[in-house]
């Protein structure tokens, strides 16, 4: 029998939350419930999945939550609220993922696994905050934000200020063994919101920092690690575009490495927005010349796996 291809799956935001609807926990998971019916007909189709998704907005409320009630209750470190992020979000689509694969038939076990993530305590972005996390201000609520609770706020895309981090790159998952030993039989949910950031102390401690590691580059770290053969990431774009937004904008189908690698000198890839996205791309393409990674819309998916569409991002 041909052997299943390994798929590491990266969520963007919108396949956890829609801008028409709330912010609650229930509007959440009614949105996870179409996201995960995408991920069952991936794995209905022969592949082997495994799931990462992001949790700036979810982490950021987390986090706004225990500030707000911390004269009732002690404020939670920012690590905590990772960890909590990561579970409340993965219960959700270990919940609706289970249900979706039962309707097709398929009796696949579903677990999140709380996964935390070595990161370097000298990494330079410790002193360049740039991940936005929790939800949109106005330009004064910024200031106020920024007056009152020293908070980094930056301009997000045009829609407003929100409240920046640093975000290291990821250098080791720690459970690691865990998600290999669960591979063969298990939908494994690991590394949320880019794994909950940790630094190796002098005794050999994992210890917390205040950080959101980007899920890209996590879920490409786990691609390498598991030896994935495509390293999937899922956005609210069917195709990467140069010239976004002008009159010029050009929809590309593929890109070679040298030709990612341009696009980016040239600027054409929002921070914070699709540059990770086609770094993380190329650096999995990098470790490994005879995989691909493809970038493109949840809903197209399927079609982008079988070459109608999509970006797919190659050696050559």
């Amino acid at each position: 029998m041909e052997k299943a291809e390994r798929l590491v799956i990266a969520l963007g935001g919108n396949a956890l939350q829609s801008k028409d609807s709330g912010s609650t926990a229930e509007a959440q998971l009614s949105v996870v419930k179409k996201t995960c019916e995408h991920i069952a007909e991936l794995s209905a189709n022969g592949y082997e999945v495994a799931v990462v998704h992001g949790n700036g907005p979810q982490v950021g409320r987390i986090l706004l939550a225990s500030e707000t009630a911390k004269e009732v209750v002690p404020a939670m470190p920012f690590d905590v609220c990772g960890a909590m992020s990561q579970g409340y979000i993965g219960y959700h689509i270990q919940q609706a993922l289970r249900y979706a694969l039962a309707k097709r038939n398929r009796n696949i076990p579903v677990v999140s696994l709380v996964t935390q993530v070595v990161v370097e305590a000298g990494d330079p972005a410790f002193a360049d905050p740039s991940k936005p996390i929790g939800p949109f201000y106005s330009e004064e609520e910024a200031g106020a934000l920024r007056r009152e609770k020293g908070y980094v706020m930056k301009e997000d895309a045009g829609r407003g200020y929100r409240r920046v981090v640093p975000s290291p790159l990821p250098r080791r998952i720690v459970e690691i063994g865990q998600v290999r030993d669960l591979w063969d039989n298990t939908i494994v949910i690991t590394c949320g919101g880019g794994g909950v950031p940790v630094i190796e102390t002098a005794r050999g401690e994992l210890e917390g920092v205040a950080a959101v590691i980007d899920k890209d580059f996590a879920a490409e770290l786990l691609a390498e690690q598991v030896d994935a053969d495509v390293l999937m990431i899922l956005t609210e774009v069917e195709k990467v575009a140069v010239n976004w937004g002008k009159p010029d904008q050009k929809d590309l189908s593929r890109m070679s490495l040298a030709e990612a690698s341009r696009y980016v000198e040239e600027g054409h890839f929002a921070p914070g927005s699709m540059l990770p996205k086609v770094q993380a791309a190329m650096r999995f393409v990098r470790s490994n010349p005879s995989k691909k990674a493809i970038i493109t819309s949840l809903d197209k998916a399927i079609d982008a796996l079988a070459g109608k569409t999509g970006t797919a991002v190659t050696f050559a």
